[in-house]
């Protein structure tokens, strides 16, 4: 049983180690595959923090967009809508924005120029609209478009290297470019696996502003034909489906 063991004990010492994971890779590139790495995670960290805080954003937005139709218009006049508003929406701001122009147009001697003032104030408030909603984006498109690049530069890195091991050796051994050729190719995948989620969130959060911005310019319209018509003017609001009615009973026979 003892020799057994010895025998055991000895093929386990003999037995090759395995020296091409990935932290074995990590540590044979030194500063640079992990400097890579490091930049790669801080970049794949924020493509998914923007991700999740901008998709919250959105949904809060469309949201208030939604009970804004039920219950904005049905106010008569928009001071008292706007109040039914949450004070920090976004549907909010373009009425207060519109009513401040509302209040400062009596200074325009002229009724075009009343107007545009109207038109440009409200547009002036959905560009700042669509403008916050789009912070965090280009961080995005710029992930997807240098990723890759950065994944590329430790896939240089790690050829180089396996071309030093192999002019040292003499030979191109397997034992003597495995690590390097590894290092290469791991730095190309985490590369790509940083650029792609950040791509898909860029455009779909960017079909998601666009959604928006088509909301707000429809709203930004009907108010200001509100506010040129003196609240004569309001978009139809759909009632509830009123039940149907039933059959009337066929007429007794005589």
């Amino acid at each position: 049983m003892f020799i057994v063991d010895l025998l055991a004990a000895a093929a386990d010492a003999a037995a090759p180690q395995n020296k091409f994971g990935f932290a074995e890779a990590l540590e044979q590139g030194g500063f640079i595959a992990y400097a890579t790495v490091i930049i790669l995670g801080v970049m794949s960290f924020g493509s998914f923090f923007i991700l999740f805080t901008k998709w919250i954003e959105q949904s809060k937005v469309l949201k208030q967009y939604n009970e804004l139709k039920a219950a904005f218009w049905k106010a008569p006049d928009l001071k008292t809508g706007a109040a039914k508003l949450d004070k920090n929406s976004a549907w909010r701001q373009v009425v207060d924005d519109g009513l401040a122009a509302e209040e400062a147009h009596g200074k325009m001697t002229d009724a075009l120029e009343a107007h545009d003032w109207l038109h440009g104030s409200l547009a002036r408030s959905e560009a700042n609209i669509n403008s916050r909603l789009a912070t965090g984006l280009p961080f995005l498109a710029t992930v997807g478009a240098t990723s890759p690049f950065i994944g590329l530069f430790g896939t240089v890195v790690g050829i180089y290297r396996a071309l030093i091991a192999i002019g040292i050796a003499g030979s191109a051994s397997i034992d003597k470019v495995a690590g390097p050729v590894g290092e290469a190719l791991i730095m190309t995948a985490l590369g790509l696996l940083v650029a792609v989620p950040a791509v898909l969130a860029y455009n779909y959060l960017q079909a998601r502003n666009k959604r928006i911005a088509e909301l707000l310019s429809g709203f930004s319209t009907d108010v200001l034909a509100n506010i040129n018509s003196k609240g004569a003017v309001k978009p139809a609001v759909t009632a509830a489906p009123a039940a149907a009615a039933k059959p009337a009973a066929p007429a007794a026979k005589a």
